[in-house]
């Protein structure tokens, strides 16, 4: 048996509502009716009993030798043209004069007649000899005010239901009409409820409730819903934590526009577009982000449009889903990668270079040329040497000594002159190596492509000391490129920015990665015009101890 939906449960459940509620309102209509019929026939009757009482014909007769002669007639006329079942006037002693059954006249009369001898007028249901009646009972008094009779008069029960019923068509209407707007109602709420809860059960809601609260915990990505007017609607674990958001998701939803968020993550998360791995940095993590609208499954219908016939962007999006991936780990082993590349290019090219030199001594050595061979083989070994001695010489930091090396080689290869200074007593505030090889590594790719395209083709590298009570490190990049704009300048490490024709995907990141770098440190970052004609980008980073204690020129 198909278990049934939430909105069906509801509509069955708002049916017997509404069928109850009809039932408790026809139930009081029609009691309502019932006492309105008995209060009109009381009514009538005490109206009927008290003219008759009041009638002079009625006091003269009960005063007169035969009362029942007398006014038999005259009650007979009076139940015959008022439409009442009995008029009953009789003696103090219950005595009748007068009834609808003549045989009765003469016996006593059967009811309460306490309050009309004590001179008030009496309503009652009372079971007589005509059955069950509504009646009331007047007393006729004299000129002096004494009870001489009464006067009783009523209908049966029987008639009185007979008027009753007449008004049960309007209740049935009435309850008719109630069930009716009542199940339309439940039709159409059960039809919104159907489409807001994709016509899932309560069990099936519970469970992907739970399901999803559980993934939204677990997973290792960020995850962040949005509604239509950018604020966040939900976020998980990790994407506080990414995004460096307060982990507490109660209260009203926050807008991603008053978030501290960094401008490019901002326009994503406000604008709702669609976005594909796109990397935006923080002010400590690299972000890979993906987005995408949320709209409403489209169910079995493989063109992507709903039953209707409408497309998802045509029906209106709930929001939007982002996802967050941390790249901060991945671009730190991507610039170790990028160090290791440069020292096998370094090898390579070294490599390409020892291979013509063994060529040519061994070539002396077949021509019995020993000394000579022996000569060239010292000379190159002490060239090869030299400016490894000199970097590891020069900077005692084995990351930054092991990029500077790969650097030189790969300067040496593109034909750059390559100028490293260091100036002594550099203070060390602790600065990771990994950072240090991102803004180096960095600066001088940089640099290198700028120079390449230069006459002078020249690039220079400057540590030094920054001085102030915290100490500090200074890093100077300059090459003889073309330099940069003014515009240029202020955009040079937007993430995404490049200077190079065919930038593609994966350009635009160095310089941007640099600046987070330098933030993350407490440093400042300034390009600025280089001796040399082209650009000049200098770090400077706070430090506490000695980092590159050795000084020296290369």
């Amino acid at each position: 048996m198909k278990r049934w939906s939430l909105a069906r449960q509801f509509f069955a459940g708002q049916l017997v509502f509404v069928f109850l509620l009809t039932s408790c309102i026809s139930w009081v209509l029609y009691l309502d009716a019932e006492q309105n019929t008995y209060d009109a026939a009381s009514e009538r009757m005490l109206s009927v009993a008290g003219t008759i009482a009041l009638d002079p014909l009625v006091r003269d007769a009960v005063g007169g030798p035969d009362p029942a002669a007398e006014l038999q007639p005259h009650a007979v006329a009076v139940m015959d043209g008022l439409g009442v079942d009995f008029v009953t006037i009789m003696a103090p002693d219950r005595t009748r004069y007068t009834h609808r059954n003549p045989e009765q006249i003469g016996l006593p009369y059967i009811g309460s007649i306490a309050e009309a001898l004590a001179g008030r007028p009496h309503i009652e249901t009372y079971t007589g000899t005509l059955g069950p009646s509504i009646r009331a009972i007047a007393p006729v008094k004299d000129s002096s005010g004494t009870v001489v009779a009464m006067v009783a008069a009523g209908i049966t029960v029987d008639r009185a239901a007979i008027a009753r019923n007449a008004q049960l068509p309007l209740v049935g209407l009435i309850a008719l009409g109630a069930l009716s707007f009542g199940a339309l109602s439940s039709f159409v709420l059960s039809r919104h409820l159907r489409r807001a809860t994709l016509g899932l059960g309560t069990g099936e809601l519970a469970r992907m409730f739970v399901f999803y609260d559980s993934v939204l915990h677990s997973v290792r990505e960020g995850l962040l819903l949005t509604d239509p007017e950018g604020r966040l609607i939900l976020y998980n674990d990790q994407a506080a934590r990414l995004l460096g958001l307060d982990g507490n998701r109660a209260g009203q939803p926050a807008r991603a526009a008053d978030l501290c968020l960094p401008a490019s993550l901002t326009e994503l998360l406000t604008s709702g577009r669609h976005a594909f791995d796109e990397v935006h940095l923080t002010e400590s993590r690299v972000l890979v982000l993906n987005q995408a609208p949320a709209v409403p499954p489209v169910g079995n219908n493989t063109k992507g449009t709903t039953p209707g016939g409408k497309s998802p962007s045509e029906t209106g999006s709930l929001g939007t889903v982002t996802t967050i991936r941390d790249h901060t780990e991945i671009e730190s082993l991507s610039g170790e990668l990028q160090t290791l590349r440069t020292l096998a290019e370094a090898l390579r090219a070294q490599t390409h270079e020892h291979a013509n030199r063994l060529h040519t001594i061994v070539s002396l050595i077949e021509l019995d040329r020993r000394a000579d061979a022996l000569e060239f083989a010292t000379k190159d070994l002490q060239q090869s040497q030299q400016l490894t001695d000199r970097v590891v010489a020069a900077v005692d930091e084995p990351f930054v000594a092991a990029l500077l090396v790969g650097k030189a080689a790969q300067a040496n290869e593109r034909g750059i002159d390559l100028s490293i200074e260091v100036e002594e007593a550099v203070g060390d505030a602790g600065i990771e190596a990994g950072d240090l090889v991102t803004i180096v590594g960095n600066l001088l790719d940089n640099a290198f492509d700028a120079a390449a395209a230069s006459d002078g083709r020249r690039v220079n590298l400057a540590f030094g000391g920054a001085g102030g009570p915290r100490g500090g490190l200074t890093l100077v990049v300059e090459d003889s490129g073309p330099g940069l704009l003014a515009g240029d300048r202020r955009r040079a490490f937007d993430l995404g920015f490049s200077t190079k024709e065919h930038s593609g995907r994966g350009r635009g990141i160095g310089l941007a990665l640099v600046r987070q770098a330098v933030q993350r440190h407490g440093g400042t970052l300034e390009v600025t015009t280089s001796e040399l004609g082209g650009a000049a980008f200098a770090v400077v980073l706070p430090t506490r101890a000695e980092v590159l204690p050795t000084a020296g020129t290369l």
